[in-house]
């Protein structure tokens, strides 16, 4: 049975009307996030001019909760520069641990998640879109990574 709490009807509407979908010809680069708890796997392609997402598309094999942040993802990414992806990942990561409502801007788009971080369980899901793209510009941008490698695909492990 459905918790109404977690798939609230914005959450459905949501993963119902993905943005995005597909594959680039000629991605700048591409990365796959697979969360191992549930089996949900999103892989990114996407388009970088200097510091800036020119373009992006998804492949979405997720569940409800991560279908729908890689709505918002692609719904607001397009235009953003990679700092502000960073911001994303965090306000993200803010909402789920903290449940944190977001702040105003491009991300405001993540409150509908405010009850997913009643549900640990759910929170690697939620994070697919945003590790994806960190790390798809890990791999354009090395320095950015720190002592991570630029690997492009990522198994979480969400024991921790």
């Amino acid at each position: 049975m459905m918790d109404l709490d977690l798939y609230n009807k914005q959450i459905l509407r949501l993963a119902a009307s993905i943005p995005r979908v597909g594959r680039l010809a000629a991605p700048d680069a591409s990365a796959t996030a697979h969360s191992r708890l549930c089996g949900s796997r999103i892989t990114i392609d996407l388009k970088l001019n200097d510091d800036v997402i020119t373009d992006y598309t998804q492949e979405v094999r997720a569940c409800v909760i991560g279908q729908a942040v890689a709505s918002v993802v692609a719904r607001v990414v397009v235009g953003l520069t990679i700092n502000k992806v960073d911001e994303g990942a965090g306000i993200m990561r803010a909402v789920l641990r903290e449940k944190r409502f977001p702040p105003p801007g491009p991300w405001a788009e993540l409150e509908p998640f405010l009850p997913v971080a009643d549900f640990r369980s759910r929170h690697s899901s939620a994070l697919l879109p945003f590790d994806a793209l960190q790390y798809a510009i890990a791999e354009l941008r090395p320095e950015r990574s720190g002592e991570r490698s630029a690997v492009v695909n990522i198994e979480q492990d969400v024991r921790t």
